[in-house]
């Protein structure tokens, strides 16, 4: 499932090959966008990358995410199995970068 969506001026692009995000996961992905807004205000995009490879027991689950901003953009990424808890923690990842670059 990929998409793409306006949320408040920033483009948001999800790509998620064989995967569904539910309504929640995107729910979560705009209250990133929230988050991020604290930090600074001059994002033009989000790209959220969902990716999972394996299966069963040995499955990993990874997600990437890209915050488009003025000058270098910044990126993390995080593996583990819960998305909303995932996403929690690439926002976290990106703020402190987006902090360290001021």
């Amino acid at each position: 499932m990929n998409y793409t969506e306006n949320y408040k001026g920033v483009k948001i692009d999800v790509q998620s090959p064989n995967l569904d995000v539910s309504q929640e996961v995107q729910e979560e992905i705009r209250a990133s966008i929230e988050k991020l807004s604290r930090f600074t205000q001059d994002i033009n995009a989000l790209d959220v990358y969902f990716k999972s490879e394996g299966q069963g027991g040995t499955a990993t689950t990874t997600i990437g995410m890209r915050v488009g901003i003025p000058g270098p953009d910044v990126f993390a990424e995080e593996k583990g199995e819960n998305w909303i808890g995932m996403l929690k923690s690439v926002t976290d990842k990106n703020i402190r970068q987006i902090q360290k670059g001021k």
